[in-house]
């Protein structure tokens, strides 16, 4: 058994098993037929590269790389690149299905892809991180471009990331190809406001569902597990519109302060500190603390299944 291969955690889910059960349950709901679930149960293409790197040391290290189709009926394929030591074939396909569940539930003229690279991404200097970056997508050049796949930042990428992916992609090509990735910096073709975008889809359906129940975002207790790119934007909408965010976190572990803690402060330390722990007025929590802490709202932006059997009834 490869690396790749190996089983979750004990107390998590096999995410491929996972994700394969909600589609038949929902197939059942929705009356897809059997044949179209036989087709949607597996993925078109499962490509695993290897990815030598010269580290700054002058050691050569290889990682594993994927990148994974599961659905093309729609139009070309679309999908996050992750970065991350968990990073597994059975997680990026069962990742690949679900993207293509939401293009379809948008009607968007996507299929579903995924792809990743099992590394630590935070262990890696800046020209480390380039040089993997360039190695991988020259091995995946084949299968991505514009009407053909095309990536997008997930855990562990940026902006820069898709940059050095579209300079690569279009020196191998010959001419500049804008549409190879999304996500790119503002200047190179990418668009105002994407970074920002998941997080505040998540916080319109926050505050949807806060209306729902009859109260609003102002005064409502927030914990947010996970301080990336998702989870710190998060924080700031919701406080911004007067959430009282009592509860931060990110791999270090938690801050807490039941009086709210002031977000804006905490993005400045996170900057000049690498980690939120040792803000001033706060606490620390561990991450297993924060999902089980009294709130009105909880927001896991950090990884998926932090949520398990095992601390559900805490939560």
């Amino acid at each position: 058994m490869t690396v790749s291969e190996a089983p979750p955690p004990a107390a998590r889910e096999d995410p491929w098993q996972m994700a394969r059960e909600q589609l038949r349950r929902i197939g059942r709901i929705i009356g897809i037929g059997d044949n179209m679930l036989a087709v949607l149960s597996e993925c078109k293409k499962v490509v695993s590269v290897s990815v030598p790197v010269r580290m700054d040391d002058g050691s050569v290290r290889a990682f594993e790389g994927f990148r994974i189709t599961h659905n093309v009926a729609r139009g070309p394929s679309k999908g996050g690149l992750r970065y991350h030591a968990e990073v597994s074939r059975r997680q990026l396909k069962a990742l690949a299905m679900q993207m293509t569940w939401k293009c379809a539930l948008m009607n968007l003229p996507f299929g579903g892809a995924k792809g990743g690279i099992v590394c630590d991404p935070k262990a890696l200097s800046p020209g480390e991180l380039e040089r993997m970056t360039r190695r991988y997508t020259s091995e995946i050049v084949n299968l991505i471009g514009p009407e053909v796949d095309i990536p997008a930042p997930d855990i562990g990428t940026n902006p820069q990331v898709m940059a050095w992916i579209f300079d690569t992609y279009s020196m191998n090509k010959g001419y500049s190809v804008l549409g190879v990735v999304t996500g790119k910096p503002v200047h190179l073709g990418g668009s105002a406001g994407r970074a920002e975008a998941p997080a505040r889809g998540a916080a319109y359906c926050i505050r949807e569902a806060l209306r729902k129940r009859g109260t609003g975002v102002e005064g409502t207790t927030v914990a947010i597990q996970g301080f990336g790119t998702v989870g710190r934007n998060v924080a700031l909408f919701l406080h911004e519109e007067g959430a009282k965010v009592i509860a931060l976190s990110d791999t270090g572990g938690g801050i807490f302060n039941a009086d709210g803690i002031d977000v804006g402060a905490a993005v400045a330390h996170k900057g000049e500190a690498g980690a939120l722990a040792g803000l001033a007025g706060t606490e620390a929590i561990t991450n297993a603390e924060l999902l089980a802490l009294e709130c009105d709202v909880l927001a896991p932006c950090a990884h998926e299944q932090v949520i398990t059997r095992a601390n559900a009834v805490d939560v």
